[in-house]
């Protein structure tokens, strides 16, 4: 090979060389930004499972809420029933 070629092969590296390192400075920052969604998903599953827990929770409450106006009248009617049951004996009597 002669200097020519040398050269013009060396200039050519070097070529392939600033477009290489272009790629991989364009690859460095996708790979940030692909770290920060990474992370950015992580919290926003976090929060949700959080919020999974409270719903069950609320649930929970709202549930033992309901059940207490159920409970009050079922002893309404319990007191009704035998009132009317005191009472249609206190006549028959």
């Amino acid at each position: 090979m002669d200097e020519l070629e040398w050269e013009r092969r060396l200039s050519h590296t070097e070529d392939r060389s600033k477009s290489n390192s272009h790629r991989l400075d364009k690859v460095e920052k996708r790979q940030s930004e692909l770290t920060t969604l990474v992370k950015s998903v992580a919290t926003i599953a976090q929060k949700q499972a959080d919020m999974e827990s409270d719903m069950r929770e609320m649930k929970s409450d709202v549930k033992s809420l309901l059940a207490v106006p159920a409970e009050r009248w079922k002893t309404v009617v319990t007191a009704a029933i035998t009132a009317a049951v005191g009472v249609l004996i206190g006549v028959m009597m």
